[in-house]
């Protein structure tokens, strides 16, 4: 199964609206991107589903719509970068990376498999495409500042972009981080919370809670932008208004659901940390080819 995708150009589309056919390209894109992701956890038997699925539309409109890469040649300087510092949700960005052209999409059914390219957390020494490998939760907007402070003093345009999970912005370092992008005023840095409300152990809200979220990263120095993290113009709208921003960093808080696109996997903590066996992949592909 492939989805359409076309050439990628080096250049930030300045557009400020999606067009439908756009959209409908996207959403197909999408529906393909939980099919891969559900697939290779099912193959692989582990890994987590929840917050890979959630994060899906996130990943199209950067990688689709709004970065500056070229999957022909990964090391390409002037790329902008994504880290995904919830690195547990490797399989979304695998899903995307191979059919984009990073890998081929042959190495999804290795995923976690001895000799495969594709590890459970990204590694940028195995697979193209991933900047940075993902350490314990929270390092990854640490990793992040240091990538947005060289692009800065090497002069590249380069725009860097971290993807956080709710549970993880509990962690002490990524608040170590956000105040250290503010120090450095690092406008070239734009961190997106994928905010489904659920970790591990259960909501975010009855495991820490993370309110008034909005007051506390704009108390950090932050610009706070808001979206909703399953429509393609929401995201889109909230990364161009994260370019204009200067002096500081900005984060944009999308409104997610754990488990998105499958009934019986949405809000549902316990898809955090478990694949589907066969019977409820079945289950999961019948409701995503009927939305086809």
């Amino acid at each position: 199964m492939k989805a359409e995708v076309s050439p990628l150009t080096d250049k930030v589309e300045r557009s400020p609206r999606l067009t439908p056919q756009e959209v409908a390209r996207f959403r197909e894109i999408a529906r393909v991107a939980r099919v891969d992701i559900l697939t290779m956890l099912c193959g692989a038997g582990s890994g987590h589903t929840g917050g890979s699925l959630s994060i899906v539309e996130l990943l199209i409109v950067l990688f689709y719509k709004k970065m500056r890469h070229r999957p022909v040649q990964p090391d390409w300087p002037d790329r902008d970068k994504l880290i995904l510092s919830k690195g547990h949700a490797a399989p979304a960005l695998y899903a995307v990376l191979g059919r984009l052209g990073y890998f081929p999409a042959e190495e999804f059914c290795r995923l976690r498999k001895v000799g495969g390219i594709l590890q459970g957390h990204v590694d940028c020494l195995t697979t193209p495409g991933v900047e940075t490998s993902t350490g314990s939760l929270g390092q990854g907007l640490s990793q992040a500042n240091g990538l947005a402070l060289a692009e800065r003093l090497s002069g590249r345009p380069t725009k860097v972009y971290v993807i956080l999970g709710d549970g993880e912005v509990e962690a002490g370092q990524i608040w170590e981080a956000a105040m250290t992008a503010h120090h450095y005023r690092l406008d070239n840095l734009c961190a997106l919370l994928d905010w489904n409300n659920y970790q591990i152990d259960g909501s975010v809200d009855f495991v820490k809670s993370l309110s008034p979220l909005n007051e506390k990263w704009a108390s950090f120095g932050w610009h706070v932008l808001k979206c909703d993290g399953h429509d393609f113009q929401s995201i889109y709208s909230a990364l161009l208004e994260a370019d204009e921003v200067k002096g500081k960093p900005t984060i944009i808080i999308a409104r997610t659901i754990k488990g998105k696109g499958v009934s019986f996997m949405e809000h549902r903590v316990e898809w955090h940390g478990i694949a589907p066996n066969a019977e409820e992949l079945e289950r999961a592909l019948a409701e995503l080819r009927g939305g086809a």
